[in-house]
C-alpha cells in the first residue's frame, strides 16, 4: 500500500532576540465528539489563540510561543468561552522545544496528555513514536524494516521514540484484525509521530506527523497529506505553516480533515 506525502517544513533563520518554544494541540480520543481548544498564558482569562470545531484525527500546525507556563483547555465545539472546559492541563515551555497536547483515551476516560517532542535524530537515522488512538484496533505493532523488531503498543498509549534506519521503507501494520505495508520515505535526520486512527476498514489509518526535519530545522505544524487528502485552511491568524499542508492521512480511502483556528478572549475556567 502507498503511502505519499506532502508538506512543508520552514528552515533555521537567524536567531530571534526573544527565545520560543512550540506547542501543537490535538485531538485523538476515539468517541469524544468535537471540540475547541484553548490556549492561555497560566493565571490568564484572556485566549492566546484558540482552535475551532476540532474533531477526532486532527492535530493543528505548531504554534511558536515565549517560554513560560501555559494552561490548555479543551470545550464542546460551540460551547461559551465562559464555559467549564471538558478537560484541561497545564504545559511548561521551554526555549527551543516543541510539545504535542493531545487529548487521548476514551470519552468515559480522556485524558489530555503533554508530549515531548524530540527535534534531532542520530545521523543516518530517522526517529519514530507511536500514539495509539484507535478503539476499533487497540492493539497494534508496527516493523520499520525485516530484520528490525517490531514496536508493539495497545489504546491507549504514546511510545518513546525509536531510531530505525533512513530511507524507503516498507512499514507492517499489523493488528488482531488485519496486516497492511505502508511506504515511506524516511529521510535523514527527520523525526515522525506516527498515529493509529480508527477506520471503517480491516486496517486502522494511520497519521504522519513530521515533528522535525534536520537537526537545523523549525518544526512547524507538519500534519502529512496523502492518498487523496489536500491541505487544510484557516481564518486570518492561523500559522498554517507558513504554508504549511496539514489533514488527515487515510490509509483505506481518501478524507479530509479540516479545522482552524482563530485569536480571541476567553476564560480558563
Amino acid at each position: 500500500m502507498a503511502f505519499a506525502a506532502a508538506f512543508s517544513c520552514v528552515p533555521a533563520h537567524a536567531a530571534s532576540p526573544e527565545p520560543f518554544g512550540w506547542i501543537r494541540l490535538a485531538h485523538f480520543s476515539p468517541d469524544t465528539p468535537a471540540v475547541d481548544v484553548y490556549l492561555y498564558s497560566y493565571g490568564g482569562h484572556t485566549a492566546d489563540f484558540v482552535l475551532d470545531h476540532v474533531a477526532y484525527a486532527t492535530a493543528s500546525p505548531y504554534e511558536e510561543v515565549a517560554p513560560g507556563i501555559y494552561t490548555v483547555a479543551m470545550r464542546s465545539a460551540g460551547a461559551p468561552a465562559t464555559s467549564a472546559p471538558v478537560i484541561s492541563t497545564t504545559v511548561t515551555v521551554a526555549a527551543d522545544r516543541a510539545y504535542t497536547i493531545a487529548g487521548l483515551g476514551p470519552l468515559d476516560a480522556l485524558t489530555l496528555d503533554v508530549l515531548d517532542d524530540q527535534l534531532t535524530a542520530p545521523s543516518g537515522k530517522t526517529e519514530i513514536r507511536l500514539i495509539e488512538a484507535s478503539l476499533r484496533d487497540p492493539a497494534v505493532s508496527i516493523t520499520a524494516s525485516q530484520g528490525t523488531a517490531p514496536i508493539s503498543i495497545r489504546f491507549p498509549a504514546v511510545t518513546g521514540y525509536t531510531p530505525v534506519a533512513s530511507g524507503v521503507r516498507e512499514l507492517a501494520l499489523a493488528t488482531p484484525g488485519g496486516s497492511a505495508q505502508v511506504r515511506m520515505d524516511l529521510q535523514q535526520a527527520t523525526t515522525h509521530t506516527l498515529v493509529v486512527l480508527d477506520s471503517a476498514g480491516t486496517t486502522p489509518r494511520l497519521l504522519d506527523l513530521t515533528d522535525a526535519v534536520g537537526t537545523a530545522a523549525i518544526p512547524r505544524g507538519g500534519v502529512q497529506t496523502g492518498l487523496g487528502g489536500t491541505a487544510g485552511s484557516a481564518r486570518p491568524g492561523v500559522p498554517v505553516a507558513e504554508d504549511v499542508l496539514w489533514a488527515a492521512v487515510v490509509l483505506a480511502g481518501a478524507g479530509i480533515v479540516v479545522f482552524a483556528g482563530r485569536r480571541l478572549r476567553g476564560y480558563a475556567g
